[in-house]
């Protein structure tokens, strides 16, 4: 995708990468959307950030995205990026149903059903537009396991093959698929996350993303360099390495 001249909506940007990407962006000469659930979170965000737009939107409810994708078009007729960014991960134990069951439903409805939901909102619309692009967010974790995130971990390793189906599917049209792979950064994605001195600093993050979009505008998978370690470790061959260093370094596994 080009780094700037775009409209992007990002839903589930209020904080974290999401939050940060969207500032990027926007400092790039970008149109910038930012949904969320929390009316007063999109009130205090546009309020300090001028020329940022807000929009509600919980992409846990079909018709909350159904609703929100109606008046960002609306708003924004030229919107040509989609970034799927809303994710939700959780630490389960898969012993017993009840400790794990109700965990892994609202993963999979949030980080799959989702941007499922999410695309087939927008798609037609993308379709039209003379470039356009979908971000779709999977993890360092879809391609090594973390063993206290099951769900999680299963939730981005379909979105890696959901952008990958997706990308050959639509490779008739206009639309770009781009999916975004980060390792463990400090955000509050898990407790003692923000703090942890195994996650990648926020701001390092975004930097080194927003410098792959601007150097790599026909990249299918924007990868800094600390998640090659997780994202190659099959290819290398040292896979069995990777899993068990991932799961022995940290009480989060990263």
């Amino acid at each position: 995708m080009n780094i700037s001249g775009n409209t992007i909506f990002i839903p589930g940007s209020t904080s974290g990468i999401g939050l940060a990407l969207a500032l990027a962006l926007k400092a790039k000469g970008n149109t910038v959307i930012v949904g969320g659930r929390r009316t007063e979170l999109l009130q205090r965000i546009a309020a300090e950030n001028p020329g940022i737009d807000t929009v509600q939107i919980d992409t846990t409810d079909a018709a909350s995205i159904d609703s929100a994708a109606k008046e960002v078009l609306a708003e924004h007729p030229n919107l040509n990026v989609l970034v799927t960014m809303a994710g939700i991960m959780r630490i389960e134990d898969w012993h017993k149903p009840e400790t794990f069951l109700a965990s892994a439903e609202s993963v999979i409805t949030t980080n799959v059903l989702g941007p499922i939901r999410l695309i087939a909102a927008f798609i037609e619309h993308l379709q039209a537009q003379p470039d356009s692009t979908i971000v779709t967010v999977s993890s360092g974790l879809a391609f090594a396991p973390l063993k206290v995130t099951a769900s999680y971990n299963a939730s981005k390793a379909a979105i890696h093959m959901l952008s990958e189906s997706m990308r050959l599917q639509l490779a008739d049209t206009n639309v770009k698929i781009v999916e975004l792979e980060p390792p463990a950064v400090r955000t509050s994605l898990l407790p003692g996350q923000e703090e942890s001195e195994f996650a990648m600093p926020l701001d390092e993050f975004v930097t080194e993303t927003v410098a792959l979009l601007e150097s790599e505008p026909d990249a299918r998978e924007i990868q800094v360099e600390r998640v090659k370690f997780l994202r190659y470790g099959e290819a290398r061959g040292d896979y069995d390495q990777v899993v068990a260093t991932l799961n022995a370094s940290d009480p989060h596994g990263e």
